[in-house]
């Protein structure tokens, strides 16, 4: 049985070098979201401040790349303002990556990483809305690979950062050695801080020096990731010379038109996109639309929301309830959790390219969204075993990896592949991701553990509803339409 129909082959091939380049800068975005959490120890002793004010570095690369992302769709003008914004913001990636070594205070490390999360933001934006203009239609399958991308980064990362990371304490004072930390201590607390909900934990009880002499090698680790990024924006940089976006190269017509359109794009489809979150947000443009456009809208934005937000949560405080009673984990295994789910996100993501191409949207949604349900029950029911833990851990990494790329699929189909969705639902995943980190890290702190699965189950169930209401207002949304009629407002 073969993968693809000779059709969307036929559409890869004709699109092969935009496809790959797309692909190629959301491994620069998962390959800088992922380094922070191994890393961060190392970085307190660069720049020679407390875990409280090292943990501000997360804050800092989480909101500016909620920033990104809600102006990205500012780049969805024209192919030469999308693929620009690409290459400057996988450039500034690896120049970041670059530069980290050299930011000796943790002000300066956190204007550097808010640099780097707004690159982030407008490379999410930007590669999903292109892409799915790319291939409209049939955009599902190349969205599934397109977010495999980010794992296969964030999974490369760590691997790169772990045989540089300081065994001890990395700053060593007039009358102690580096031993005065265990190894021991020092993996536990640095098992603590991987995950995005660093910024939100306790860290108090870890009584670590600022002042003495600093001994890591972690320099030699962003040196490594800058230089493993920079094909990136050189890709980039290429497909826009193949485009005759460059002056050196605008001596012929660019070669997009001269290819005959993609069988997939609907008729009258227009280039351009609507902008950024608050553009789609203008008056003049809310103007004429009916309701439910804008209930459609909301309810996905909503779903994603909750789905990246659970993801973010979960991989932020699983070490933290592994650890803690009842279930009271090695600190080895636990530090293995998180790696485990992002495993399971990436196996996911490969495996729903070939579903995605077989079953339709709302059919793998349904049963992501279900499967996240049950997984998320039998956590609660055997939150004593911590067997199942490891196992419900990774059945709910398959389960949920495909549900933003799946949405956003879905969404576009439905508005004719006008581009807001996109922004729209790239914006609210970015917010779901920091603002439930900050709802289940004050509930863990005021209720204990135990809430941790409860917040996950009560929002998973939420999120289910919400695609209730996405099927019914988009049965309605559907039946309103005249064929051959233009939408109201459009």
């Amino acid at each position: 049985m073969k993968l693809l129909d000779a059709r969307l082959c036929s559409l890869f091939q004709r699109h092969l070098r935009q496809t790959l380049t797309f692909w190629s800068v959301f491994f620069s975005f998962g390959l800088c979201i992922a380094f922070l959490g191994p890393t961060v120890l190392d970085l307190r002793c660069q720049t020679k401040s407390t875990l409280q004010q090292i943990t501000w570095v997360f804050f800092s690369q989480q909101f500016f790349l909620l920033v990104g992302s809600s102006m990205g769709g500012l780049f969805n003008k024209s192919l030469m303002s999308s693929l620009s914004a690409l290459f400057s913001s996988s450039l500034i990636i690896s120049l970041v990556f670059a530069m980290i070594p050299f930011c000796h205070d943790v002000i300066l490390l956190c204007v550097v990483m808010g640099l780097a999360g707004k690159a982030m933001g407008v490379i999410d934006t930007v590669a999903n809305l292109q892409l799915v203009k790319l291939y409209q239609k049939d955009s599902a399958v190349f969205l599934q690979a397109l977010h495999f991308f980010i794992g296969l980064g964030a999974l490369v990362s760590p691997l790169v950062a772990d045989p540089f990371l300081a065994d001890n304490s990395c700053v060593l004072g007039a009358n102690w050695t580096a031993n005065s930390s265990s190894t021991s201590d020092i993996n536990h607390l640095r098992d603590s801080l991987v995950g995005q909900g660093a910024a939100l934990r306790n860290t108090s009880q870890y009584p670590l020096y600022t002042n003495g002499v600093v001994v890591t090698r972690v320099s030699y680790a962003f040196w490594i990731m800058a230089f493993i990024n920079l094909p990136v924006p050189v890709a980039v940089l290429a497909l826009m010379y193949h485009e005759r976006l460059l002056p050196c190269s605008r001596n012929s017509p660019r070669l997009l038109d001269k290819e005959p359109e993609s069988s997939s794009e609907p008729s009258g489809v227009s280039g351009r996109g609507h902008g950024d979150l608050f553009d789609c947000c203008k008056p003049a443009k809310l103007r004429g639309h009916s309701s439910i456009f804008f209930i459609l809208h909301a309810l996905a934005g909503a779903i994603v929301f909750i789905t990246d937000g659970i993801i973010g949560s979960y991989a932020g405080f699983v070490y933290t309830y592994a650890v803690l009673p009842p279930l009271l984990m090695g600190h080895k295994a636990a530090g293995c959790l998180d790696s485990i789910f992002w495993a399971s996100i990436t196996v996911g993501r490969l495996a729903f390219i070939y579903f995605s191409y077989r079953y339709a949207a709302p059919l793998l949604l349904t049963i992501s969204l279900v499967g996240v349900i049950v997984v998320q029950f039998l956590l609660l029911i055997f939150y004593t075993s911590r067997v199942f833990l490891v196992v419900g851990t990774c059945v709910l990494g398959l389960c949920i990896s495909s549900v933003f790329p799946s949405m956003l699929a879905f969404t576009e189909d439905m508005f004719d592949y006008k581009g807001c969705a996109t922004t729209v639902l790239v914006t609210s995943a970015s917010s779901g991701e920091m603002m439930l980190q900050l709802l289940v890290g004050s509930v863990i702190h005021s209720h204990g553990s135990y809430a941790f699965l409860l917040c996950s189950t009560v929002t998973s169930l939420i999120g289910f509803c919400l695609f209730l209401l996405l099927l019914y207002a988009q049965r309605i949304h559907t039946g309103s339409r005249v064929p051959g009629k233009p939408e109201q407002g459009e």
